[in-house]
């Protein structure tokens, strides 16, 4: 798998700080307005996170190694 560039990039916005300021928001402000799953949202968000992050890691050394270059 090999995203196109501004794929890439927006994705990879999003893995390392959209996601996780989101998390970081619903956990803090939870509990101040008595929302739900104040613990579980956040972590199934930075999860998602993480996950995104590794498809983003494979993407990464898929175009390294068609570029011929070191994938580590």
């Amino acid at each position: 798998m090999k995203l196109p560039s501004n794929v890439y990039d927006n994705l990879k916005y999003v893995a390392l700080i959209a996601l996780p300021a989101l998390a970081a928001l619903y956990a803090d402000v939870a509990p101040l307005w008595n929302w739900p799953y104040v613990t579980e949202i956040p972590q199934t968000i930075n999860h998602f996170a993480v996950f995104l992050g590794a498809l983003l890691v494979i993407s990464t050394k898929n175009y390294w190694k068609e570029q011929g270059g070191d994938t580590e």
